[in-house]
């Protein structure tokens, strides 16, 4: 450990399992103070493992600083009740890691729908049994992909800016995926992979509010950027609807480029959608004025 983030609080949505809970433990092992913050405080679907208490257990274990703080991301007073319970707890918020998202089951293709009808299959040809589509998410389910996603980071990040701009520094990391440019321009004569409108739309969304925000923070020395994973990584979520991927990432090197991407220069790099391999091997060109 270089403890390169000692003195730090960190906020992680979505702490209790896959990437929110990798990234928390290798903010912890650089010494960051983390919030864990999430819903699951039992498990209730053995397919989905870990709470947010399992993973401030295992954070502190490993001699880290850490506090659990239930939220439900969907509900303003959660938000604001999860900034001011983690700064009480840590001090100053001046990390934050928007990780948390949704995903609808979605519903029953309409009847008739030929291609809509045939489950989706992933790279390798595995099929993804109820994988959503456009047709079968009503509008209630994918209004709340934005609610989790991009209005709750919104709000997390206004939040949190007045204690980054005193301080002279911070950093925000939203988590994004390659769903936000998934299907591309059509037409599409193979549809076999399938989309997802809510959680890429969201995505989509959550990368321009990342250049918004890191625009108007620029001259308050904080970096705001999105990190995507360049392969898929098999979280429990993604294991839920898929089982096979062929070439994958692990979540702890996922977690590696998040720190990285946290130790940024914003005068260098800020306002970026940046692949974690990229992150870590240092590929990715960091702005240079002219």
């Amino acid at each position: 450990m270089t403890l390169r983030l000692a003195g730090r609080a960190a906020i992680v949505t979505g702490g209790s399992r896959g990437l929110g809970r990798a990234i928390a433990l290798a903010l912890a092992a650089e010494g960051a103070a983390v919030a864990v913050a999430g819903r699951t405080e039992q498990v209730w679907d053995d397919r989905l493992p870990g709470t947010i208490g399992e993973t401030v257990a295992d954070i502190e274990a490993a001699g880290g600083r850490a506090v659990a703080v239930r939220a439900d991301l969907t509900d303003r007073d959660d938000i604001a009740g999860l900034v001011s319970e983690a700064r009480e707890a840590l001090g100053p918020i001046t990390i934050l890691i928007n990780n948390a998202a949704f995903t609808a089951p979605g519903r029953p293709p309409v009847p008739g729908a030929q291609e809509r009808a045939k489950p989706a299959k992933g790279p390798s040809g595995a099929a993804k049994p109820g994988w959503p589509g456009f047709v079968s998410i009503p509008l209630h389910a994918y209004r709340r992909h934005f609610e989790i996603a991009v209005f709750a980071a919104y709000e997390l990040m206004q939040l949190v800016c007045p204690d980054m701009i005193e301080a002279g520094a911070g950093s925000i990391v939203n988590i994004t995926s390659v769903a936000s440019r998934i299907p591309g321009d059509g037409p599409y004569p193979d549809r076999g992979g399938g989309v997802l409108p809510g959680y890429g739309g969201s995505k989509a969304a959550l990368e321009h509010l990342t250049q918004c925000a890191a625009f108007d923070l620029a001259g308050h020395h904080v970096a705001v950027n999105a990190l995507s994973p360049s392969k898929p990584i098999m979280t429990p979520g993604l294991s839920y609807y898929a089982t096979d991927f062929g070439d994958t990432a692990s979540e702890d090197e996922f977690a590696r480029a998040a720190v990285q991407l946290a130790l940024v220069d914003p005068n260098v790099v800020t306002g970026r959608t940046i692949g974690h391999s990229e992150v870590l091997d240092g590929s990715f060109r960091p702005f240079t004025p002219a």
